[in-house]
């Protein structure tokens, strides 16, 4: 008997104390910056979750996996939305800032219409679909876009509190508590990272023992396994009222993981689309779509109705994927 299924034990706590430690940071870096939980969520907590898609998927691709990575990639991205969203608001209605409804969950809509468009070569007559290196470059090309109007709104905040002198720390005070902020949320994405780690080597084992396909575990047990950081951190900063917080990580993970990972996968390695995966990007476009739909209804709120109905898609969405594979 394999003893990778034991670590799961140990993988689920090491998830849970690491999602506890990265929000205390997040919102003690917040406070210390005097910027909005929300840009912190949007670019230091959710780039940190993100890594294990990116170490997962660029040594998948190295060793020729493509498809592995390009399931990981939407299937991740799809947990993000309908598995991390929809049992956050089930945990607690969300609130939505103006700033995520007006301009990160337009952007992410458009960096998953750019990989929708990039992986429809087929359209083209184009054939076999797949992510070449000159989609890589543009779609790193628009993470920066991304990057330069995230680091203007921190900017922004920065001066607008300096001007609005709540500024309560010294110099010296600032840096340390800044300091001690970073190590925190380091620490807690080390536990988020190796908690993720030990579920995916279990999963991964029963699901090949099963000789399920190498995409649908991709999309399936590895995407969700990828998806627990954000997950532990969103249901964390949820139950803490740090909703902007568990927003912003989700948004924050899903830009990162199509114009980084991908674009990062595609200067390796050509990533190709694998059968179905054109039905795959259509259906991430479209809980894209419904996310924005869900931002702009009942005073920007996501209820508790609506995280379900996100999380039954979803449920349904990867119960008939991985059937019909």
């Amino acid at each position: 008997m394999s003893y990778e299924p034991l670590l799961l034990v140990p993988g689920l706590a090491s998830l849970l104390v690491g999602g506890d430690v990265v929000v205390r940071g997040a919102s003690t870096l917040a406070r210390t910056l005097g910027i909005s939980p929300l840009v912190v969520g949007l670019t230091v907590v959710a780039f940190g979750t993100s890594m294990p898609e990116l170490a997962v998927n660029l040594t998948a691709t190295w060793e020729g996996n493509s498809s592995l990575a390009f399931g990981n990639i939407v299937g991740s991205n799809l947990a993000n939305i309908g598995l991390v969203v929809g049992m956050t608001a089930l945990l607690r209605p969300i609130p939505l800032d103006r700033t995520i409804v007006i301009r990160e969950l337009p952007m992410m809509l458009l960096a998953t219409s750019a990989a929708w468009v990039m992986g429809s070569d087929f359209v083209a007559g184009r054939l076999p679909a797949s992510y070449d290196r000159a989609d890589g470059i543009l779609l790193l090309l628009f993470f920066t876009v991304f990057l330069y109007y995230t680091v203007r709104e921190v900017h922004r905040q920065r001066v607008n509190h300096l001007l609005a002198g709540t500024e309560s720390y010294t110099h010296e005070e600032r840096g340390g508590s800044v300091n001690r902020s970073l190590m925190l949320i380091g620490a807690g994405l080390a536990g988020l990272v190796l908690g993720s780690e030990w579920t995916v080597k279990g999963g991964v084992a029963l699901a090949r023992g099963l000789a399920v396909p190498e995409e649908v575990i991709g999309l399936s047990v590895v995407a969700i396994g990828t998806s627990l950081p954000e997950l532990a951190a969103g249901l964390v900063a949820s139950a803490r009222g740090h909703m902007d917080l568990a927003v912003g990580n989700v948004v924050g993970s899903n830009v990162f993981n199509l114009l980084v990972v991908l674009g990062a996968c595609s200067l390796v390695h050509p990533v190709p689309v694998p059968p179905g995966g054109a039905g795959d990007l259509l259906v991430l476009a479209v809980f894209s779509g419904l996310l924005m739909v869900v931002a702009l209804s009942y005073s920007r709120r996501i209820l508790r109705i609506e995280g379900a109905g996100l999380l039954l898609l979803y449920l349904g969405y990867l119960t008939t994927r991985t059937l019909l594979s």
